[in-house]
C-alpha cells in the first residue's frame, strides 16, 4: 500500500461557485476505528498511514483534513416521495476530493455524517452508527453481488452521542463513488435557469461518465450531434441495467427519490434499504413509506418516472434554437418511453440465468414467474429458494415448501428444459448463498450500541465477501429470520 500522497483533483467544485459550498468537517470529541477497507484503499492509492491508524482515524472522522482534500458540500433538489424540494444538498456530508484510482479512473471520497453543511436545514449534520454500519455491510454486499455501488472506504466512530428516537453512539463513514451527481443535482442545475451553466454541466456528466457521448448522432437522418439525447438514453440503459439487477436478488432501495438515482447508474444511499425474504411483490421497509411508493414491484415503473424528471432537466439542450419546444418534447418522451423495454430485457436475462437458462429458450420466461408464483403462494424465501436451485438433490428445496406436491411438478418441468449439459451446481455461481439479512444487520447494529463490540459485524462483512461460496460455519447466516427475529421496518438515520 502506497505511502505517498494520493492523485486528487476537485473538477466538479471549479465546474460553477453556485453548485458547492466550501465546508470543512466538525471535529468529534474521540474518533475511534470501526473498520478499514484495506483492499479499497490500496486500489485508491490511500495511505498506509492513514489505514487502521490513529492519523487515520483522525483524517476519517474530520479532525484533520488533510492537504490533498477541499471538502466542500455539493448542492442538489429532488422530488421526495413524488414532491419537489427545490434545495436538498449534502446536508451531513462533506466531499473531501476526486481521487484517481490504480488505473485511472476517478472516484469521489465523501465523509457522511460529519457535521453541519450550508445544505444542513436544522438538522445535525450526524449519523448515528447503526446506518453507518448497515450502509457498511450492504454497499460492500452489493459490490460482491455484483451490482453497480457506492462503496465503503472506512468507518470510524465519533465518542459522541447522536440523538434521534434515542440517543445512540456518533459514527462517520468514509463512502466511495465514481461520482455523487444524482437525477437530483441535474434539478438543482436547472433551477438557476441558465442555459449556459445547464450545458456546461451536461457536458461534465458526459466528459466523467459518458465520453462516448459527446460525438453521438443518435438520428440516422440527419448528420448533427446530439450528445444531450445520448446522455439521457446513455442514463436511461444504465438506470435499466441497475434496478434489474436489484430486482434479480430481492433487493428493495426504500427511498427512490430523486436526489437518491445516480446518474451514472451506481446504487447510492443505503438508508430503509433491506432485502426480500419471503417473495412478495409488494414488500415494503421504509419506515417513511407508509403509502408504499418504494415497493419491491414499485421499483421499476418508479426509475422510468425519475428517469421522466432527468429527461425535463435536458429539455432546453435537446433542441435547436431555430426548433421549437415540441422538438425537445417528444424526444425525451419517447427516450424515457423506451426505459420499459431495456429494463425488460435486463430483467429476463437476470432472471432466466438464475434458473440456468436463457430468454431465448422457449418456455424459460414461464418457468421463472410460475416459479415466483410458488414462491409468493407459500411464502417461500427468495434467496435460499434459487440458490436451492443449484444442488443437484434437491432436498433443501422441498423443505421450503410445506407440501411436496407443490414444487415437484414445477421442478420436473424445469428439469425437462435443462440444455445439453447442465447441472444443477452450475447456479451457485450465480444465486447468491449469503445476502445482508435485515435481522443480521440488526444484530450487528444492536451488538455495538449495547455491548460496544463488533464482532458480528466483523463475522458478517467477511461472509459478505464471498456470497456464492457457502461454508458449514456460516450456516446460521444464510437462514432468513424466524418469527421473533423478523425485522420489517427499517430507518432513514438523518
Amino acid at each position: 500500500m502506497p505511502n505517498k500522497t494520493p492523485q486528487t483533483e476537485h473538477s466538479y467544485m471549479q465546474l460553477d461557485p453556485r453548485l458547492s459550498a466550501s465546508c470543512a468537517p466538525t471535529s468529534v470529541q474521540q474518533p475511534q476505528w470501526l473498520a478499514v477497507n484495506t483492499e479499497l484503499a490500496e486500489y485508491l492509492g490511500i495511505p498506509e498511514a492513514l489505514c487502521g491508524t490513529e492519523q487515520g482515524a483522525r483524517v476519517f472522522a474530520g479532525n484533520e483534513v488533510p492537504d490533498w482534500a477541499q471538502p466542500a458540500a455539493v448542492g442538489y433538489a429532488g422530488h421526495q416521495f413524488a414532491n419537489y424540494v427545490p434545495q436538498l444538498g449534502d446536508g451531513r456530508a462533506v466531499l473531501l476530493a476526486e481521487i484517481i484510482a490504480s488505473d485511472g479512473k476517478r472516484y469521489d471520497l465523501q465523509l457522511k455524517g460529519s457535521g453541519r453543511t450550508p445544505f444542513s436545514r436544522g438538522g445535525d449534520g450526524r449519523s448515528p452508527i447503526g446506518p453507518v454500519l448497515r450502509e457498511y455491510l450492504v454497499s460492500e454486499a452489493m459490490h460482491r453481488l455484483g451490482v453497480p455501488t457506492t462503496r465503503a472506504l472506512a468507518a470510524v466512530a465519533t465518542g459522541e452521542l447522536v440523538q434521534r428516537e434515542h440517543a445512540e453512539p456518533g459514527a462517520i463513514l468514509t463512502r466511495v463513488a465514481s461520482s455523487h451527481l444524482r437525477v437530483g443535482t441535474a434539478q438543482y442545475v436547472l433551477a438557476f435557469k441558465d442555459r449556459a451553466l445547464l450545458q456546461r454541466f451536461a457536458d461534465y456528466v458526459i466528459q466523467r461518465h459518458y465520453p462516448d457521448c459527446a460525438d453521438a448522432n443518435t438520428n440516422a437522418d440527419t448528420d448533427a450531434k446530439q450528445p444531450y439525447l445520448a446522455l439521457l438514453e446513455a442514463v436511461i440503459e444504465r438506470q435499466a441495467q441497475l434496478v434489474a439487477k436489484w430486482m434479480s436478488l430481492g433487493f428493495i432501495h426504500g427511498v427512490m427519490n430523486t436526489d437518491n438515482m445516480t446518474l451514472s447508474g451506481e446504487t447510492i444511499d443505503y438508508g430503509p434499504c433491506a432485502f426480500m425474504e419471503a417473495y412478495d411483490p409488494a414488500t415494503v421497509f421504509s419506515s417513511i413509506d407508509r403509502r408504499g411508493r418504494y415497493m419491491y414491484q414499485n421499483q421499476p415503473p418508479i426509475a422510468m418516472w425519475n428517469l421522466a424528471r432527468f429527461a425535463e432537466t435536458l429539455l432546453p439542450l435537446l433542441h435547436n434554437e431555430d426548433e421549437d419546444a415540441e422538438t425537445a418534447i417528444k424526444l425525451a418522451t419517447a427516450a424515457v418511453e423506451g426505459f420499459e423495454a431495456r429494463y425488460q430485457e435486463h430483467y429476463w436475462q437476470a432472471m432466466t440465468a438464475k434458473i440456468g437458462l436463457t430468454p431465448e429458450h422457449k418456455g424459460a420466461q414461464t418457468l421463472v414467474q410460475d416459479f415466483l408464483d410458488l414462491l409468493e403462494q407459500h411464502s417461500v424465501d427468495f434467496t435460499l429458494a434459487f440458490r436451492f436451485l443449484s444442488d443437484n438433490v434437491p432436498t433443501r428445496l422441498a423443505s421450503l415448501f410445506k407440501q411436496d406436491d407443490v414444487w415437484r411438478p414445477w421442478y420436473e418441468r424445469w428439469q425437462a428444459a435443462w440444455p445439453e449439459g447442465f447441472s444443477p451446481n452450475q447456479l451457485a455461481q450465480v444465486n447468491p448463498a449469503y445476502i445482508p439479512r435485515n435481522h443480521r444487520v440488526q444484530e450487528v447494529i444492536d451488538e455495538a450500541i449495547n455491548e460496544g463490540s463488533l464482532r458480528k459485524f466483523n463475522r458478517l462483512n467477511q461472509v459478505l465477501r464471498e456470497p456464492f461460496i457457502e461454508r458449514e460455519e456460516n450456516a446460521d447466516l444464510l437462514l432468513p429470520a424466524a418469527a421473533g427475529e423478523q425485522v420489517t421496518r427499517t430507518f432513514c438515520g438523518t
